[in-house]
């Protein structure tokens, strides 16, 4: 009897400890993943332009759009929702599209900036996660306007032969070059990255100034796009700077590296979950939440920002609810391309496949 007597003791702790213990492990479990509560916002956070966290495990509140259409820029895959940044990110494109057709390039190619609010996405990228990332086409802008089917199925072109990882010469001209070289000429950039092969183009043809190089980052992928970087901008105390460059133009025994076997070997482990599919909003800044639970503003076209507005004041006007500044409600209404039906809003949109490895890090 008394082991009997034992054994139901024994298994009334058990029981005990096991009810305890169902409570605690609940709310991991139930935790939902920051990539799904981002990606649900179709606006941004009604409130001042700010930039929290790092590039690749941050949000940012007070972001504007840019409009799909402008007379110097057209964006791509509008499905994603992804037209969203800081306001000196917009204003950086818009500046961007408008000196590099001066320049003789005929208008942008818009990718993907952010979402809404930043955050983890749920395909694609690790960073574009506080408003201060962008991509942009090297596919020059057609001379006409691209319909919303085009824009979500349109291919972009590779400048690169991925068996070389060498430019395909006849697909690169002086206009590429001097289109990277003016989006490095802006202070507030610091950051462009590209596939390696483009960097040893640059590398082996530029002549004159060749300090600009020293931005010019080789990395996997970026062999359709180049990927422009800003730093943290006054009003973002939470903002993580990224590490400096390393001086020098960069076409030293780094930029050989890779062209060794090294860079481009398989991933060992090719079914490790990404970061995004990780993160929960502990592992966010805290200020994420407050970012999530922030109003929404009055309507899209009250943030989307067009030909020659400035960004930050559509920002501020909205987050403090003043009328939107006269400049803007001057410039003439731009159309915005309906979505065919079979393109609904969705940041959950996929992202093609570039079939090249990412075995490190975003620098």
């Amino acid at each position: 009897m008394k082991i009997f007597a034992r054994a139901a003791r024994i298994a009334a702790l058990i029981t005990v400890a096991l009810t305890l213990a169902i409570p605690a492990a609940q709310p991991v479990q139930s935790a939902e993943l920051a990539k799904n509560l981002f990606g649900s916002k179709r606006l941004p956070a009604a409130t001042q332009p700010q930039s929290i966290g790092f590039y690749s495990k941050g949000c940012f509140a007070g972001g504007v759009a840019i409009a799909t259409d402008g007379p110097t820029w057209q964006a791509m895959r509008l499905s994603r929702n992804r037209r969203w940044g800081h306001p000196a990110m917009i204003n950086l494109i818009e500046r961007l599209s408008r000196d590099a057709t001066a320049d003789g390039w005929p208008g942008l190619l818009i990718g993907d900036i952010s979402q809404p609010r930043g955050g983890p996405m749920m395909t694609g990228h690790a960073s574009h996660q506080i408003g201060l990332d962008a991509d942009i086409w090297f596919t020059p802008m057609p001379d006409r306007r691209l319909t919303p089917t085009e824009r979500e199925n349109m291919s972009a072109t590779s400048l690169v032969n991925e068996k070389t990882h060498l430019v395909i010469d006849q697909l690169w001209s002086p206009a590429h070059a001097r289109l990277l070289k003016r989006a490095a000429s802006y202070p507030q950039v610091e950051r462009i990255l590209v596939n390696p092969g483009i960097k040893k183009k640059l590398c082996d043809t530029v002549t004159g100034d060749r300090t600009w190089l020293r931005k010019v980052r080789p990395f996997w992928g970026h062999d359709y796009h180049f990927h422009i970087r800003i730093g943290c901008q006054p009003g973002s105390p939470g903002c993580k700077r990224q590490q400096a460059t390393t001086p020098g133009e960069g076409c030293d025994e780094s930029l050989a590296w890779w062209f060794t076997e090294e860079p481009w070997r398989p991933n060992k482990n090719p079914d490790a979950p990404k970061a995004r599919d990780l993160m929960t909003m502990a592992s966010l800044p805290k200020e994420c939440r407050a970012v999530l639970q922030a109003p929404a503003p009055v309507s899209e076209a009250s943030v989307t920002v067009g030909p020659g507005i400035d960004a930050m004041a559509v920002a501020r006007a909205e987050a403090t609810g003043a009328t939107v500044p006269e400049v803007a409600a001057s410039q003439p209404a731009t159309a915005e391309p309906a979505l065919p039906e079979s393109a609904p809003i969705s940041a959950f949109a996929p992202t093609p496949e570039i079939g090249i490895p990412l075995p490190r890090p975003r620098p």
